[in-house]
């Protein structure tokens, strides 16, 4: 009996360590395949994307849960920023053409701020920011240039590093932010997908309508419309075929949330002690909030509130006075509150699921994308069956099988009946690559609930691909979810025998 075919993630290690070996003369495919194979032992990189002025460094600020990433219009922002986890702060500039430099940490209101030495930012290929943080151990956060920008060289930069022409991205997965979705989101997506080995599929792609509380005019039902609008995109087959899910964050709330000081509290207690139609009335806009005349001492001066503004948003500053007008009074409750009402732990738990339970998978699809591009830009006679493993794993893997299968079923290439689709897409791990999510349980399910649900359901899609009922696409379909319920089942004997 042959022996069993390693798992996805070793098997895809060898082939990087055969195809490094049988290049070693070669100092840039060998320097470049090296790297890929470290990268599998790196956390998940995952890119945050989208056109300018989308909030991408204050979502990543409130990902980390610190104000790191610059948020204002300088030059630092017209740069890839990789942000790290390190014990020790650092921030080392690549020029390029030039050795790596280290450079000065600054740190003011807007988060930190960097000195580029005199070097212009079309120069510099990247900024990498070390900073001890438990948020970035699991992944490393890039913020990336806006596209779409009116500066043609700033949003080259961007689309170099999230779609370059001629070599895979160097992130493992992205999240694209949108305000509303244009015809230049949609555009950028599709760039995003090209026709080679293992490229994106919508299950490393996230969009996040951001900015979320401007959509209701920063009124405290804005999240409720932003969060009806983001239904609509996951609905639209075109949308489901381009990014795994949509959500709504109001970024800033986010961000402020998780950073709040003890002086801001204050002043928004002093505030919601002011009369509720003195409040909405200052709220009709941001500079009548921050200028108006008030006759109470105790109320926060011009300049604070004006700060107020800048850190909340118009929608944060009338939730966090709701909440203390409705008895809200400690600190880190209201801090908690606005982050759960941001949206913020939405789009953890999607990061999570859709992320970080694919970290191997999304590893396993860079690493794949590096050999391919070694084995096309310097083929050679002794290198074919290192071709030949390379699609053999893409092939037998029922990991890419999978991902194919999402990839046609979102797309709307195979048509199946609303409720059969919906439960196909979970089993293949649409919404989630654990068992219980697979299987519509809760994530704290019993082993013997798992393996009933499992079971019933690789039952109950093996009777609907032999019945003669249904159709070619059908029964192919079928076949896969099988497969993923029957892992499932192998998976568990291992673990429990």
């Amino acid at each position: 009996m042959s022996a069993p075919a390693p798992p996805l993630g070793a098997a895809v290690r060898i082939l990087l360590r055969q195809t490094i070996e049988a290049y070693k003369d070669s100092p840039q495919a060998h320097g470049w395949l090296t790297h890929n194979l470290q990268r599998f032992d790196e956390p998940l990189r995952v890119a945050i994307a989208g056109k300018v002025k989308a909030g991408k460094s204050t979502l990543l600020n409130a990902l980390v849960g610190e104000q790191i990433a610059p948020t204002d219009a300088g030059e630092c922002t017209r740069v890839v920023t990789w942000y790290v986890d390190a014990q020790f702060p650092r921030v080392t500039m690549y020029p390029r053409g030039a050795e790596p430099q280290q450079l000065t940490i600054n740190r003011s209101t807007g988060g930190l701020s960097f000195d580029l030495h005199g070097y212009p930012v079309e120069k510099v290929d990247k900024l990498e920011v070390e900073w001890p943080s438990q948020s970035l151990r699991t992944q490393t956060l890039i913020d990336t240039p806006g596209i779409a920008s009116l500066s043609a060289d700033t949003s080259a930069r961007a689309g170099a590093f999230l779609a370059p022409e001629d070599a895979p991205t160097q992130a493992d997965a992205v999240i694209y932010l949108m305000r509303h979705l244009h015809n230049t989101d949609v555009r950028f997506l599709e760039s995003f997908f090209d026709q080679g080995v293992a490229r994106a599929t919508p299950i490393n792609t996230i969009g996040v309508l951001s900015r979320a509380d401007e959509i209701g005019a920063g009124r405290l039902n804005a999240l409720t419309s932003a969060r009806k609008i983001a239904r609509r995109y996951r609905a639209d087959d075109k949308i489901r075929g381009l990014c795994q899910t949509v959500v709504a964050v109001a970024g800033l709330l986010a961000q402020t949330g998780r950073t709040m000081r003890q002086g801001e509290f204050t002043a928004l207690t002093a505030l919601a002690a002011m009369p509720r139609s003195d409040i909405e009335a200052m709220l009709l806009s941001a500079d009548r909030f921050s200028r108006t005349e008030l006759d109470s001492r105790d109320a926060p001066d011009s300049q604070t509130r004006a700060q107020l503004m800048e850190r909340f948003g118009m929608f944060g500053v009338r939730l966090a006075t709701t909440l203390i007008r409705q008895g809200m009074t400690d600190p880190t409750a209201i801090s908690a509150e606005l982050v759960k009402r941001s949206g913020l732990d939405e789009l953890r738990s999607v990061l999570s699921t859709q992320f970080s339970e694919r970290r191997d998978l999304l590893k396993a699809r860079s690493a794949l994308l590096a050999v391919d591009l070694v084995l096309t830009r310097e083929p050679r006679p002794d290198t074919a069956p290192l071709a030949a493993e390379v699609e053999r794993i893409l092939a037998g893997a029922h990991e890419f099988a999978e991902l194919r299968l999402l990839a046609a079923l979102r797309a709307g290439a195979i048509k199946l009946p609303k409720e059969v689709l919906q439960e196909a897409e979970q089993l293949l791990g649409g919404d989630g690559g654990s068992a219980a999510a697979r299987l519509g349980l809760e994530p704290d399910a019993g082993p013997q609930e798992v393996w009933d649900a499992a079971l019933d359901a690789a039952n109950r899609w093996r009777r609907r691909g032999e019945s003669p009922l249904s159709s070619r696409a059908v029964a192919d379909v079928a076949r896969e979810v099988v497969r993923s319920c029957e892992g499932i089942l192998a998976s568990m004997r291992q673990n429990y025998n």
